[in-house]
């Protein structure tokens, strides 16, 4: 996970050279989603473009789940069981690491898991964001003020979410790839090079999954309960 320069919207850094509290320090200093926004709890303050603290479910926007459309329950419904997948394949990362780069059967298996469910089950769930809830909540988003500065070519927190799914493509691919190459390798110090970047790739892609289902769950989707109309959901289901 990169985190995201405030004036360039482009990530800065490697957070897989931070630890935890670095990273959420880093988070709350230069995200522009969730950087820090002390504000009361109420969704008129709360902005896409200028939200609370990372990870803090003190200050996110935040609604009821049992209040939203089925169409963003079934969303985050699939959230829950890609956060399992993604702790799952984060600590098979860790192991794969600390046993100095050896393949067992319960990190082969997991590694397995992970890279299916990313085909079966991310992907299609990205594009079910992508195909037209992005479009019509950046259309809402744009109409309530919720974008950036640019007048002429505003932005809107949709754009983010998107380059986050590319992000994810980019990262899968790198990992899944490395992890096969290096085993290919006669050269150890090759090999041991090229595993380093394959769980390099693989850490940073938990990091930036993770950030963005809680970016979805608690800024985002909220947004959207408050900002859809009875006519968007129409055309999402």
């Amino acid at each position: 996970m990169k985190i995201i320069d405030t004036k360039t919207g482009k990530r800065i850094g490697n957070t897989t050279e931070l630890d935890d509290k670095a990273i959420k320090k880093k988070l709350k200093e230069e995200d522009p989603i969730l950087r820090n926004a002390d504000k009361d709890q109420n969704l008129e303050e709360f902005s896409a473009m200028d939200p609370p603290d990372a990870y803090s479910k003190q200050h996110t926007i935040g609604s009821s789940y049992e209040l939203y459309h089925p169409f963003i329950k079934e969303l985050m419904d699939e959230h829950k069981e890609l956060n399992e997948k993604i702790e799952s394949f984060d600590k098979a990362l860790s192991g794969f690491k600390e046993s100095g780069y050896q393949f067992t059967k319960e990190i082969i298996d997991s590694f397995n898991e992970f890279f299916t469910f990313f085909d079966n089950h991310i992907q299609p769930h990205n594009e079910k964001e992508e195909k037209h809830f992005f479009r019509i909540l950046h259309e809402r988003l744009l109409e309530s003020g919720e974008h950036s500065p640019d007048e002429e070519n505003p932005n809107s927190a949709v754009q983010l979410m998107e380059d986050d799914h590319n992000k994810f493509i980019q990262l899968a691919t790198l990992s899944f790839n490395m992890l096969g190459l290096a085993t290919r390798l006669p050269d150890l110090n090759s090999r041991g090079i090229t595993f380093d970047l394959a769980y390099n790739n693989g850490r940073e892609l938990v990091e930036l999954l993770k950030l963005h289902i809680y970016r979805e769950d608690e800024i985002l989707f909220p947004l959207a309960h408050e900002l859809l109309k009875d006519e968007d959901y129409h055309q999402l289901t």
